[in-house]
């Protein structure tokens, strides 16, 4: 039983990281159909942003990470307004900004090569500590991870479900020219989903590498662990990619447990596979529109 609850927790620490990610990311497509690809080059930057507030600026914690989330949110509307922007109307849209984004994401990781040097750095950011409760060992920083986790997405499903920009964001989702007659800013709405998105990679970025360390390249897994959750949730759908990265994180947890680390990525992919073939629209995804 021990062993059980100690597999469980170490699963929802995964599982809320992957969360913070793939909420972002599932946001930006369920409102623009867009899949940014480059966010996992600005989760990167947020896990670096915050490293250099409290090291290099010797800022404090709470106002290191809040640089770290703002500066990300700026690039999140910076990439609408210089590479989304110009696209939305042209044909094949989906498929451009894919690749666009691609190009910003390598933009952004050579930049931090440059600034901060390929060594890994460790992450300031951290609650040393820890405490047993029912012969289960929890480390403080993951009980933190887990009640930001848990705060994020409860601030997020209460935007986006009771307060009036998030009624606009799942308008524009289900249809942008009928939002657009209703009287909503669509070029607003685009611009502020991205901002959020950039924030939680910032988020997610710190989080991750509270635990590892800091690297250039450090989001492609994720990012590479967030599409695939996106892709088993339904591409879009906020709550649904919740509840999957939850479920994908205990699932990587018993596999490395029973299995080891280097299947848990293979039995992944199969997971998803079955998953696809069982629904190809995702377990919480729609044939028609999509929803937040």
């Amino acid at each position: 039983m021990d062993v059980s609850l100690q597999i469980l927790a170490s699963g929802l620490t995964l599982g809320a990281m992957y969360a913070i990610s793939t909420a972002g990311l599932a946001l930006v497509f369920g409102a623009m159909k867009m899949l940014n690809m480059s966010h996992g080059a600005i989760l990167a930057l947020g896990g670096y942003l915050s490293y250099f507030a409290l090291t290099g600026l010797g800022l404090p914690a709470p106002v290191g990470i809040t640089f770290a989330v703002l500066v990300c949110a700026a690039v999140g509307v910076v990439i609408y307004h210089i590479v989304a922007r110009p696209m939305l109307q042209s044909d094949n849209f989906e498929t451009r900004i894919f690749i666009a984004t691609i190009g910003v994401g390598v933009i952004l990781e050579s930049i931090i090569l440059e600034a901060f040097g390929p060594q890994p750095k460790p992450q300031p950011v951290s609650v040393p500590g820890s405490l047993m409760w029912g012969g289960v060992y929890l480390p403080y920083q993951n009980l933190m991870i887990l009640g930001v986790a848990v705060l994020i997405m409860a601030a997020l499903g209460f935007a986006l479900q009771k307060t009036r920009i998030g009624r606009a964001i799942r308008a524009t989702a289900q249809n942008r020219d009928a939002a657009q007659l209703m009287g909503v800013r669509i070029g607003g709405v685009y611009a502020l989903v991205l901002a959020i998105s950039g924030g939680l990679a910032a988020v997610s970025g710190i989080t991750i590498s509270s635990l590892s360390s800091l690297l250039p390249n450090m989001g492609a897994d994720p990012m590479l662990k967030a599409f695939i959750i996106c892709v088993v949730a339904g591409l879009g759908s906020v709550p649904g990619s919740v509840i999957a990265a939850l479920f994908i994180g205990v699932f990587e947890a018993v596999v490395q447990y029973i299995f080891g680390v280097r299947f848990s990525f293979a039995l992944l992919l199969i997971l998803v596979i079955l998953v696809l073939i069982w629904r190809p629209h995702g377990v919480f995804g729609r044939v028609q529109g999509v929803r937040l």
